[in-house]
């Protein structure tokens, strides 16, 4: 894709807010693709995975899952366009690798990649006949352990490294990229399977503070942007009707843990004015008081709290139909979708894929795609049911 230079700050200025331009007030953050689904199982259930059935995709959703993974080893490539309805270069990519060392431990490493395409730069005329050709980028490396507490519940961390590299070398070309470190803190319960009169069933819980670090920052006189600090709430139930057939349904909250932007000096409006209060706000702080400092009170702190509705059919561990809705509030992003999944198994490999129809009249830049995954696991099998 060959673009001018306008058209990459247009798509760099509307991509804070994950989706079209609203009235209201969202809280936007630096490396906001850290918040798409990047793989096709979760994307097809309404973009929740922390309390779902573990995958080798758990890096992103929680982590401690991968202590109940039933399969040694797996690596898992995924790909997801973004825009596609007006370029074809810009996407998210992610491979991911697990590894379970044993009965009650296991690592992982992921690593998410989204590129901008490629954007002709020209400073002046005689650049047009050749033009800078720049290929903005994000990406973030991981490393996790997850351990199991208990029989029934693990705990993980997970390290992050953040790399941004969306400033224009076009009038300064020691323009250079922005990085940052994360943490997350998860856990994740799993019941035994219990009986009830008409079928068995199964429960599953988890949560995942993710992305607790410094702000992310382009050079030293440019202002710092939070990285999206995120907690994740959820819960889940199988109904397992026979050996063969089982259905799951999930719900799941969450919430960014960054503060909101405030009227500092009282004059009726959140301007530039208030952006040196807010920039002074540290990292550690702006998570405490994210849970209290919304502008109208606990009435719009509520409504910063997203949550997805999914369910997953199962047929004997071979075929998978998904479902799933998102819902984010007017005032914060207006994102509401609805998702549909599929996915195969054969022997050792999986595939899956995944749709998502917009349900509110702001376009999503995901609307109408389909992203892929594919799973290769190997090694011995782990008996958790």
């Amino acid at each position: 894709m060959n673009k001018l230079l306008p058209v990459l700050l247009v798509i760099v200025s509307v991509f804070p807010a994950v989706g079209q331009e609203v009235e209201g007030r969202p809280i936007t953050t630096g490396v906001p693709f850290l918040a798409i689904a990047a793989d096709a199982r979760s994307a097809g259930m309404g973009d929740q995975g922390v309390a779902t059935s573990p995958d080798a995709y758990s890096q992103q959703w929680n982590p401690a899952k991968y202590a109940f993974i039933e399969r040694q080893q797996g690596v898992g490539f995924n790909y997801t366009p973004y825009l596609s309805q007006l370029v074809n270069d810009i996407f998210l990519g992610q491979v991911t690798y697990y590894n379970r060392i044993n009965e009650r431990s296991a690592f992982a490493g992921s690593m998410r990649y989204f590129s901008l395409g490629e954007i002709e730069a020209v400073d002046n005329e005689s650049q047009i006949e050749n033009p800078l050709i720049l290929s903005p980028n994000e990406f973030t490396l991981d490393l996790s352990y997850a351990l199991r507490l208990g029989d029934r519940f693990s705990m993980a961390v997970a390290g992050r490294y953040l790399r941004s590299n969306l400033k224009l070398q076009v009038q300064d070309e020691d323009a250079s990229a922005a990085s940052s470190l994360g943490v997350d803190i998860a856990g994740f319960y799993q019941s035994e399977q219990i009986a009830y009169n008409d079928f068995d069933g199964r429960w599953r819980g988890g949560f995942n503070i993710s992305n607790i670090g410094p702000k992310i920052k382009y050079d030293d006189a440019g202002q710092e942007n939070f990285i999206p600090t995120n907690l994740r709430l959820g819960g889940g139930f199988d109904f397992i009707l026979d050996a063969y057939n089982t259905i799951g349904i999930g719900l799941e909250f969450n919430k960014l843990l960054v503060p909101s932007p405030q009227d500092f000096n009282g004059d009726g409006v959140i301007d530039g004015s208030d952006n040196s209060e807010y920039q002074n706000i540290g990292f550690l702080e702006g998570v405490f008081q994210s849970f209290g400092d919304a502008p109208n009170g606990i009435s719009e702190e509520v409504k910063e709290v997203t949550w997805s509705l999914g369910a997953e059919y199962n047929y004997d561990n071979v075929f998978a139909f998904r479902a799933g809705y998102f819902n984010e509030s007017d005032l914060k992003g207006a994102r509401k979708f609805a998702t549909l999944g599929l996915g195969f198994q054969y022997s050792a490999v999986d595939v899956d894929v995944s749709y998502l129809f917009s349900t509110t009249q702001v376009r999503n830049p995901l609307e109408n795609t389909l992203r892929f995954g594919l799973t290769f696991s190997f090694g011995d099998s782990y008996r958790e049911y």
